[in-house]
């Protein structure tokens, strides 16, 4: 559990530094959660992608020797959150 939260927040919080600086109205602990989550998801997105479709790594999702393919699942995340939080916004307008 403790490996999961630990990998969710280093994931979430490189992957957002890579992408360009779309969620800077987000401070305090919303960022915080905000990355964890993400982090998580892109460790899911990551296993799938390259334990089960490559079969490449261990059978482990949220291990830290898994950080490469969370963060590359967060870089591929991102421009998709971004697009569904716009599309939330514009309708809420």
């Amino acid at each position: 559990m403790i490996g999961a939260i630990l990998l969710g927040l280093i994931a979430g919080t490189v992957g957002r530094l890579l992408v360009p600086d779309m969620w800077s109205e987000l401070s305090g602990p919303k960022s915080w959660l905000f990355s964890l989550c993400l982090g998580l998801a892109g460790a899911i997105l990551g296993y799938l992608i390259f334990t089960v479709a490559l079969g490449i790594g261990d059978s482990n999702v949220f291990d830290l020797g898994g950080i490469f393919g969370a963060i590359i699942g967060v870089v591929i995340l991102l421009p998709f959150v971004g697009i569904f939080a716009r599309l939330k916004r514009g309708k809420q307008q």
